[in-house]
């Protein structure tokens, strides 16, 4: 599935329609480049789940978990070398755990990721409209 997202509010009311159909157990790998809106598009996965917190990017925490209909953990890996890391933190039992698992720079981990993972792509266009693929499930 591909859609385009014209502003912030199109990227937020999509990470609603895909926190809608996520259930306990589900990954999404959120790939772009910086700015790109994964943190807008984690901001209605939340709002679907319930979640009152602000959901804020979790560049310099690594992790932020969130209560609501589900718990959401919402990951960035930007500043992991990679899965030895990512184990150290404890970052696989959040993968096989009992909430909704977003994570940010998920090709650091890439093999560790299970089969189910949800993958969304952002690309930004020239003319600042995103570009959102979704694999893994329909919205």
């Amino acid at each position: 599935m591909q859609v385009i997202s014209k502003s912030a509010q199109d990227t937020v009311e999509l990470g609603r329609r895909l926190g809608s159909a996520c259930k306990k157990g589900t990954v999404i790998s959120l790939r772009g480049s910086l700015g790109a809106g994964k943190t807008v598009l984690a901001k209605g996965i939340a709002q679907a789940l319930d979640i009152q917190e602000a959901i804020v990017s979790p560049t310099f925490t690594l992790m932020q978990e969130y209560d609501g209909k589900y718990k959401l953990y919402h990951m960035d890996l930007y500043r992991l070398s990679g899965t030895d890391e990512f184990e150290m933190i404890g970052g696989e039992e959040m993968l096989y755990g009992d909430g909704v698992t977003l994570i940010e720079w998920s090709e650091k981990i890439q093999e560790m990721l299970p089969d189910s993972t949800i993958y969304v792509d952002i690309s930004i266009m020239p003319n600042q409209e995103r570009v959102i693929t979704i694999e893994g499930i329909v919205i």
